[in-house]
């Protein structure tokens, strides 16, 4: 029971000294009950970092529990469905949405080259860039750059903002004079507005570029939009749509 035990009797009270002018002040002692253990303040613990994308890129190189194949080209990469929808919302529509296929075991897909795609499907269960060596091989004939600037589209394609940031930004580290105007392209096609901007400070710095390619990109810029991506050719990035557009 809580509480004081015994009780004082008002009688008591009201001809006590304790009540002054109708009032009576009480001086209480309030005690606290911890129930819980209290630990000590000074134990630092380390807690390492994530390893999801380890673990999940482990699952997609051991093959386990795939369930849907993509034919890319001559290459079949397997994957799973769920992991793809979770983070692509085309791959979610695809094959969740209202009017998808959840029971879809084989997708041909056409415009991507397999180390392109390859590299896509790495970044979804890693959530980080590919190694591009790694993934194209010693002997391919893909550089980097020109990699990574198809990668930005099919991530522009699939809905992966994350990847495509990430390919701006390995973009504007290495551009180049050969790669500029290729690059200013791919950026004004896929609305990449910071990397526009870089290519075009990188364009007017004099000693970057010859007279020749300050004319390329000149050119370039006047006839903005009249360029598609190449979805078969390794060397060019980008192909003329008509005679008039610019020609890399």
């Amino acid at each position: 029971m809580w509480g004081y035990k015994r009780f004082y009797r008002r009688s008591l009270l009201e001809t006590s000294d304790f009540l002054k002018n109708d009032c009576l002040v009480l001086n209480c002692t309030v005690g606290v009950v911890k129930n819980r253990i209290e630990t000590p303040k000074n134990i630092q613990f380390h807690v390492p970092s994530s390893d999801m994308g380890r673990c999940f890129k482990e699952l997609l190189s051991l093959g386990i529990g795939c369930d849907i194949t993509f034919e890319v080209g001559d290459e079949k990469v397997r994957a799973h469905k769920w992991i793809l929808a979770a983070r692509s919302p085309v791959f979610k529509a695809q094959f969740f949405g209202p009017i998808g296929k959840p029971d879809l075991r084989r997708v041909v897909v056409e415009d991507v080259e397999p180390v392109v795609f390859k590299a896509m499907v790495n970044f979804i269960y890693a959530d980080e860039l590919p190694s591009i060596h790694e993934l194209a091989g010693s002997v391919s004939m893909w550089t980097s750059t020109v990699v990574v600037q198809h990668l930005l589209a099919a991530a522009d394609r699939y809905g992966l903002d994350r990847l495509r940031i990430l390919c701006e930004a390995k973009l504007c580290d290495e551009l180049t004079p050969e790669t500029v105007a290729t690059t200013l392209a791919l950026a004004e096609q896929h609305h990449c507005a910071e990397l526009k901007t870089a290519c075009l400070k990188f364009a007017a710095v004099r000693e970057n570029l010859g007279v020749e390619q300050k004319c390329e990109a000149a050119c370039h810029c006047k006839h903005r939009g009249r360029v598609r991506l190449s979805g078969t050719r390794q060397n060019d990035l980008l192909d003329p749509l008509d005679s008039d557009g610019p020609s890399f």
